[in-house]
């Protein structure tokens, strides 16, 4: 899937990085808490999200994600486009919820973030 095909699914606004539609992304993670994001695998992700600061730029930008798109109509401001477009991430705003967009992409093929086998192992362990 690319980011294109996300922006036609979500029926979403590019805000920033209409030069990278055509990149693959190969799984999503909607969450709010970037702790949560940090956890998951960052290679070619669409992060969705209503949680609108520097910090979502700076987690994509340290994980390698390829595109956030916020959710529920935001618009982050002027600044934290400029930080993206810098770090050359796509930056999408629809007005559809979280969980909508994470059913929307996950019921057209997009999978979700897998998480590190660091958390993973320790969720195991806790368990026992």
């Amino acid at each position: 899937m690319t980011i294109r095909d996300v922006k036609e699914i979500l029926g979403a606004e590019v805000l920033t990085g209409e030069e990278l539609l055509d990149t693959v992304v190969e799984s999503g993670c909607g969450a709010d808490l970037m702790s949560d994001v940090l956890a998951f695998v960052k290679h070619r992700t669409v992060l969705i999200t209503g949680l609108i600061n520097q910090h979502v730029v700076r987690t994509s930008e340290m994980l390698d994600i390829s595109c956030i798109v916020f959710s529920r109509g935001k618009r982050p401001g002027e600044d934290i486009l400029e930080e993206a477009e810098e770090a050359g991430i796509a930056v999408l705003s629809t007005p559809l919820t979280t969980y909508t967009c994470c059913g929307e992409l996950y019921m057209r093929g997009l999978t979700g973030a897998k998480q590190h086998a660091s958390v993973t192992g320790a969720a195991e362990e806790a368990g026992r």
